[in-house]
């Protein structure tokens, strides 16, 4: 999929336009920011808010999220078990002490 980021107030217009008109080519639009097909027709839609819009606009390209390839085992089950708490109050590094649960410091320096 093809992300697209209006930054300008003028680019955030014209990316509406875009998604309301061509809404075939649009995977998801929010404010700011749209997921559009990775399509010749996606390609040109983004590309011309761009030529319009220059350093207002930014595209990258997006590739889907493998959470088997990309997360550890310990990770997905620490996810699954922790949404499956009975407090829904209870903040993960306090849930995950005392269990064999990743820690949350590792987490947060541990890259995918």
């Amino acid at each position: 999929m093809l992300l697209v980021i209006a930054y300008s107030r003028h680019a955030r217009q014209s990316l509406r336009n875009i998604c309301r008109i061509h809404d075939e080519v649009v995977v998801l639009q929010a404010g700011r920011v749209a997921l559009l097909a990775e399509t010749e027709f996606g390609a040109f839609q983004a590309l011309r808010l761009r030529e319009k819009h220059d350093e207002a606009v930014r595209v990258e390209r997006t590739e889907s999220f493998n959470e088997f390839a990309a997360v550890r085992p310990a990770v997905r089950e620490a996810a699954r078990s922790y949404e499956a708490r009975d407090t829904p109050a209870t903040p993960y590094e306090r849930f995950a002490a005392g269990r064999d649960l990743p820690d949350p410091e590792r987490m947060r320096d541990s890259e995918l």
